[in-house]
């Protein structure tokens, strides 16, 4: 085998970098970190380039003695540790003494720093960790560290970086979190100029809150206050009817340290069972005070995660901390929505609390669709989200705003039904072949049969399926259970068809085969979102593919987008949602490869045109569904969950006992 040999020191520091510094991001968050161990009150983060080649973090803490500034930058230098023992209870945010030195090795820095005895500061410059002298300069009390060209010396690491815009929204994320983790520190970013943040830093969480998250999510929160078994949690958490359509928007902490915690999370979602709509997520900054002894903050490299000593007590004092803040609102949802346009249906959605921002509403159908009639039917046990349309042919066509497709006189004997779109809603008519075009009237064909009265048009039946090769064993729709559940029998063969994510593959491989192109609607009021830093930035970055599948979304400054229109497949009252969740997916799986992004497009925009789980269906629907399936057409939804499960008459005779 090769001889062992001990590696370059170079070499080892730019590993142990590679430990600590993945992105500009990483730099931010050890920088802030030092500052607020150092006391600061104040901190300004400023980047250009996304933070790449430009970084500089200044505050006004305790400052580094000049005889230090060198030292500071050596491998496991810190301030913070002195013995074995200091482990057990670390209540600084950094302690590793790595952060500075790993910074160093793959960039060029300058550092000024002074304190509160000297009369002159000192600086220094280094560059791959090499140090030059330090010298007497003149600069505020505090510390000012510029990193410049970051992984100049690690190519390796350098193409690995995302675009300019996407690490510096996640430099700005981590300002966020520092700005939410300490209240009592004013924090201002800075982005190629221009102030992106500021907070007053007057100890105060929810002034934070509201220069962080917006005013909008801000009004949206309860104030969590809980204590017991030596624990102590405080901070926001979202109102039920506030709820988003991710996770983006829960912000954890322990001893004013930002972590990732899937026990809180489980904690907080168990708080809101039962009162929040399903695939809706609460919003929270939840502050966890606790022992330095009963937490140990060392157990991954980033420091983003922790470990509990009693996992059961944090459970239970975040649940009931939210469970009691959520049991003594006694505010409800108002009745009325924002601005309502004359005839339009009101959503249950579209209510919330206070003044929430206007919904947008639906406009005119396109004039090619002037000429039809809708006519809302609501059923029974329908929620108001549930309505569904009733194409009725105008009696009168010669009264029609636009001149029907056939001569007045022919129109209501030469229209056939043919296959309806894509929309549930819309039922195309065509024309009959005619001869060339002559001045003279075509003469008139046999009469149909009796055109059938206005039906309900469901959504199952809006697809176009081929069938495949006839089946070898004859099957029947049984009936449907639970509104969600086909039952379909064949042979000696039960079989549970799941309608929602059977009919999500009809729709998904039917726009994926007819290079989807949707129909869109312009919003009368335009919708204001209000995304995280990386959501905002992926979406703005997919603004072509975005308008593609019909939104039309801009910047509105301020970290906020503007839609102004949306896919007619898309309830208004859903766009925000809807767009959330796409950013999500692009964040997770899409930014890389332009063909995935659009798949993870293409799997929403099936999944909100698809029935639902829970609502009532038509016989036509359910044959439609049951047939696309029992075909071997649809196998499993876009997302790999099977569309159906089978129970063989033998199998339910032993539940039983008949046998």
């Amino acid at each position: 085998m090769p001889d062992i040999k001990v590696l370059d020191t170079h070499v080892a520091d730019l590993i142990a970098a590679g430990e600590v510094v993945e992105r500009p991001a990483s730099v931010a968050k050890e920088l802030l970190e030092n500052a607020i161990d150092a006391g600061a009150t104040a901190v300004t983060v400023e980047i250009a380039h996304g933070g790449m080649t430009f970084l500089r973090v200044s505050d006004n803490g305790c400052g580094i003695p000049a005889d230090q500034l060198s030292t500071a930058f050596l491998r496991h230098a810190t301030s913070k540790l002195r013995t074995q023992y200091d482990l057990e209870a670390i209540g600084t945010l950094g302690f590793r003494g790595e952060a500075l030195a790993a910074i160093s090795a793959v960039s060029r820095i300058d550092v000024m720093s002074r304190t509160q005895d000297a009369p002159l500061g000192a600086s220094l410059a280094l560059e791959g960790g090499v140090p030059g002298r330090v010298e007497e300069a003149g600069c505020p009390l505090g510390t000012t560290i510029v990193v410049r060209d970051l992984f100049f010396n690690t190519p390796a690491r350098l193409k690995f970086m995302k675009r300019d815009s996407a690490e510096g929204a996640a430099v700005f994320a981590a300002v966020q979190h520092t700005a939410l983790s300490h209240p009592e520190v004013s924090v201002k970013f800075i982005r190629d100029g221009k102030q992106e943040l500021l907070t007053p830093g007057d100890g105060q969480l929810k002034s934070s809150v509201y220069a962080v998250l917006g005013r909008e999510i801000a009004l949206g929160l309860l104030p969590v206050q809980g204590s017991g078994e030596e624990m102590e949690v405080t901070g926001f958490a979202s109102l039920p009817t506030c709820c988003r359509g991710s996770r983006s928007c829960q912000y954890f902490f322990v001893n004013g340290r930002q972590i990732k915690s899937r026990l809180m999370m489980a904690a907080l979602e168990e708080a809101y069972k039962n009162q929040k709509m399903v695939g809706k997520f609460p919003a929270c900054v939840l502050h966890l005070q606790m022992k330095l002894n009963a937490v140990d903050v060392n157990v991954h490299p980033a420091k983003t995660e922790v470990k509990f000593g009693s996992e059961r007590r944090v459970f239970d004092a975040v649940y009931h901390a939210v469970l009691s803040a959520l049991e003594r609102d006694r505010s409800r949802p108002s009745a009325a929505p924002d601005r309502p346009a004359p005839h339009d249906t009101v959503s249950t959605n579209q209510i919330k609390l206070g003044n929430p921002a206007p919904q947008p509403l639906r406009t005119q159908l396109p004039l090619r669709d002037a000429a039809r009639v809708r006519t809302p039917v609501q059923e029974k046990k329908f929620s108001t989200e549930q309505v569904k349309y009733v194409e009725k042919i105008p009696e009168q066509p010669e009264k029609a705003e636009l001149p029907p497709l056939n001569p007045p006189e022919k129109a209501e004997k030469e229209k056939k039904p043919l296959q309806v779109s894509h929309r549930p809603v819309d039922i195309l008519w065509e024309e009959p072949p005619k001869p060339a075009p002559q001045p003279e009237p075509v003469p008139e064909t046999p009469a149909p049969k009796a055109e059938p009265e206005p039906r309900e048009v469901s959504t199952a039946s809006a697809e176009i399926v081929e069938e495949s090769q006839p089946e070898t064993e004859p099957w029947r729709v049984a009936g449907e259970v639970f509104h969600t559940y086909i039952l379909v029998e064949q042979g000696e063969k039960l079989l549970f068809i799941d309608k929602h994510a059977a009919h999500e593959r009809m729709n998904f491989d039917r726009m994926k085969a007819q290079d989807y192109q949707p129909m869109v609607q312009t919003l009368l009021v335009p919708l204001t979102l209000h995304p995280s830093a990386q959501e905002g930035e992926v979406l703005l970055s997919h603004l072509p593919l975005l308008e593609e599948f019909g939104f039309g979304v801009e910047d509105f400054g301020g970290g906020a987008l503007i839609v102004r229109q949306a896919p007619f497949d898309v309830d208004p009252g859903d766009v925000e949602n809807t767009l959330l969740e796409i950013a999500q997916k692009l964040l997770s799986t899409g930014r890389a490869d332009p063909s995935a992004a659009r798949d993870e497009l293409l799997h929403t925009m099936a999944c909100k045109a698809a029935i639902k789980g829970g609502w009532k269906s038509g016989p036509q629907e359910l044959e439609r569904v049951a047939q696309a399936v029992m075909s071997g057409q649809v196998r499993y939804c876009p997302h790999g969950r099977p569309v159906a499960v089978e129970m063989t008459e033998k199998q339910l005779e032993k539940l039983f006992k008949r046998i």
